[in-house]
């Protein structure tokens, strides 16, 4: 099948597994494309994706609310102010997808790993110097003190998440159900969720064993290199929303460029996968690939 016989999508975090439903292209065949952060703000402009937003004023999503702590629900200058649409910026209309194909996958689950994590093996004076020096340039360090999990309550979090939507077995080991990782790049879950892990004392949850690296499919479809998602975005002509290593304006980004893509033709297959027997080496299905 082509796309997603469900007619909803969301755009969820790692950190709260809270969801808002993003109406389908049709009403058959609804792509559905969901994205996970560990971090979430905005500050941009519309998507540049066809259909355009009209003349609405862009607002910047409230960060409280992607992690389900908004308490501000009921204040008329809060709600003017804020976005609290998780996937406004993603809606695209049928038209836009006349070349798509056939699809392995039903689900693709967007990820962008940031800093919205609470270190376990870091000094409270050292995470305070590390938030302030990473985020608070963007002005939501506030958040980060206020709504950042441990790693172990995180993965906690997106295996319910995970079950409740059946996306994984009620035997809690395997890979994903009718779904994929896509990630710009390897090092989210070649190198950093390991890491990650090791620090946590936790085995490697067996649904990150593989992925679809979005860089090495963009390169083998379009054949042109692109080494980042502002690459990506310049070179398809889609305008970047909001700030540049902010989880949710990343998942949105690498999002859209996943978009065109499919609406160009491309077709999305597993890039990286690990050995069963020894994780901690990885195969790659692409031999033209980024490095």
């Amino acid at each position: 099948m082509a796309f997603s016989r469900f007619s909803l999508s969301r755009i969820s975090s790692l950190l709260s597994p809270s969801f808002v439903p993003l109406p389908s292209i049709r009403r058959s065949t609804p792509i559905v494309v969901r994205g996970f952060s560990l971090s979430a703000t905005m500050e941009s402009s519309s998507a540049s994706l066809p259909p355009s937003h009209g003349t609405a004023r862009w607002r910047p999503v409230c960060l409280y609310y992607t992690q389900g702590k908004c308490t501000k629900m009921d204040d008329p200058l809060h709600i003017e102010t804020f976005n609290h649409d998780c996937c406004k910026d993603l809606h695209v209309d049928a038209a836009f997808f006349e070349h798509k194909q056939s699809q392995k996958f039903e689900f693709f689950l967007v990820l962008d790993l940031e800093g919205f994590v609470r270190p376990s093996a870091m000094s409270e004076q050292r995470i305070n110097e590390y938030i302030e020096g990473k985020y608070g340039k963007f002005g939501v360090d506030r958040v980060w003190h206020d709504t950042a999990l441990p790693f172990k309550e995180v993965i906690q979090q997106f295996e319910a998440w995970l079950a409740q939507h059946h996306l994984w077995g009620n035997d809690r080991s395997g890979l994903l159900n009718r779904a994929a990782f896509v990630t710009c790049g390897n090092w989210d879950l070649k190198t950093k969720v390991p890491q990650q892990c090791k620090v946590s004392k936790m085995k490697l949850p067996p649904y990150f064993m593989e992925w679809i690296n979005l860089k090495d499919v963009y390169l083998n479809f379009y054949n042109q290199e692109a080494r980042g998602m502002m690459a990506m975005l310049k070179q398809r002509q889609i305008r970047v929303l909001g700030s540049h290593h902010l989880g949710i304006d990343d998942t949105k980004n690498i999002t859209r460029v996943l978009q065109r893509m499919l609406a160009d033709g491309a077709v999305m297959q597993i890039s990286a996968r690990r050995d069963l027997h020894s994780p901690e080496n990885v195969s790659f299905t692409f031999r033209n690939r980024i490095r």
